[in-house]
């Protein structure tokens, strides 16, 4: 355990969390409340670690229990200020504080309240020094668990804690608050720019498709359409024509269970694609799970390059959702929930396809599929029924031409707004590391020349 918080001016003292708190304040986990003991009736809210924000309260959950039954449980009743601390990720150790509710609330046993006494610490203050990037440090460094990280309440509670006089934690929480809320505005403009920026590119591809891009005689009222028996197909120009998607692909299911209970020569381990690989407009191939089939199975699925890759279901955002495969594995194959979709005879171009399988198909999809309360799916036999616009040939390739120039545009603004994002998360971290060791400037105003860049150029560097 740390006996000096790294870098604190000298006159700070420092104390483990749990002699911060003291006798006269409150630490200890949420309680144990099992499925059984709950109930949607019940007049007492469940907080769980979906709430806890990483200095914010979500407010997401929505589970109860009666108060008779929290009483029998000898459950904690939260109150307003208290800092909830999560003992799971991610991140492990974020905290939040509890704004208060209409009713009353109980917390989650991987939920450490924290309640501070009085007279040695301020609570947000407290809230932003654990989530300040030296306290994740440690608490990364107690964590216990493979499969689920976790920090228990005792490794928790011996983590050194800085403690400033009072008012200087005060005029310290000020500085960071009025900083952490400028940079917030920035955030939400990035935010919102990156929502900007989908929403460009499906309307993009939308009106390509349909012949928006290249056709004069494109009627913009046609392009929010969507098809289904009750609602008529879209118009197309002219030389574009609507088929069915089997009449210019084949379309088929995937392996739906591993074989590795079989024994036998013509067994094979391969590579193979599941839902989450399967995005919409990308691949993500960074975990590729392997199975074990027969031989014979495995030639028979095994994807070639320009095969168009679609989601069976899921939740609603996965359904037919896809794209392009192009070779990235070899010998690869999919799962059962992953359909495979190879055009016949060049008649229409993968990539075009994909794109209107990721918009029109998008609607589509989701009328034509199953819908169950939380999860959508769309059977083989009536995606082969999906409507395809198909324009002719040199007018496809002008369209992906084209698109695929536009899609390189937008695909560098997304890089900038990435790397936006990653300055903010620079940035926070250099607020909150500045504040914990006494160089976070005092008493900074929204218009003053030197910028928070500036102030905190020492801390970035």
């Amino acid at each position: 355990m740390r006996t000096h918080w790294p870098g604190a001016p000298k006159h700070w003292d420092g104390l483990p969390l749990r002699e911060v708190i003291g006798s006269d304040g409150l630490l200890h986990d949420g309680d144990w409340v099992e499925s059984k003991d709950q109930d949607p009736g019940g007049d007492v809210r469940l907080i769980q670690l979906a709430d806890v924000g990483d200095g914010h309260f979500r407010d997401r959950s929505n589970r109860f229990l009666t108060t008779s039954k929290a009483v029998e449980l000898n459950c904690t009743f939260l109150e307003a200020g208290d800092l909830l601390v999560a003992r799971m990720p991610d991140p492990l150790g974020r905290a939040c504080i509890f704004p208060g509710s209409a009713r009353l609330c109980v917390t989650a046993v991987d939920i450490c309240i924290v309640r501070p006494g009085s007279g040695r610490a301020d609570s947000r203050w407290l809230l932003w020094c654990i989530n300040s990037p030296s306290f994740r440090t440690e608490v990364n460094s107690l964590q216990a668990g493979t499969t689920r990280r976790r920090i228990s309440r005792k490794n928790l509670e011996s983590i050194y804690v800085p403690l400033p006089p009072l008012d200087e934690q005060h005029r310290i929480v000020q500085s960071i608050e009025e900083q952490l809320s400028r940079l917030d505005v920035g955030s939400a403009g990035v935010q919102a720019a990156g929502r900007k920026l989908a929403q460009y590119e499906q309307a993009l591809l939308h009106a390509a498709t349909l012949g928006g891009l290249t056709s004069k005689n494109r009627l913009p009222e046609a392009l929010a359409a969507s098809a289904t028996s009750e609602h008529p197909l879209p118009q197309l120009p002219e030389r574009w024509r609507w088929v069915k998607l089997e009449s210019v692909a084949d379309v088929v299911g995937g392996v739906a269970k591993d074989t590795k209970k079989q024994t036998g020569a013509d067994l094979v381990e391969v590579p193979y694609l599941r839902v989450a690989n399967v995005q919409r407009g990308r691949l993500d191939l960074r975990e590729v799970t392997r199975i074990r089939v027969p031989a014979a199975v495995a030639t028979k699925l095994t994807l070639l390059n320009g095969d168009v890759l679609m989601n069976e279901g899921g939740d609603r955002d996965k359904l037919g959702r896809g794209w392009v495969w192009q070779g990235q594995i070899r010998n690869c194959i999919h799962q059962n929930h992953v359909f495979r979709v190879r055009v016949r005879d060049g008649i229409v171009d993968p990539r075009f396809l994909s794109w209107h399988g990721n918009t029109f198909g998008r609607a589509w999809f989701q009328r034509e599929g199953k819908q169950t309360t939380n999860l959508a799916s769309i059977s083989l036999n009536r995606l082969r029924q999906l409507p395809v616009p198909v324009p002719p040939l040199d007018e496809q390739l002008a369209i992906v031409q084209e698109v695929e120039r536009r899609l390189s545009v937008t695909a560098a603004i997304r890089d900038e707004i990435g790397h936006a994002r990653s300055r903010a998360k620079q940035l926070r971290a250099a607020i909150l590391g500045a504040a914990f060791t006494g160089r976070l400037p005092l008493g900074a105003k929204v218009g003053q020349a030197r910028s928070m860049r500036e102030a905190l150029a020492g801390v970035l560097e």
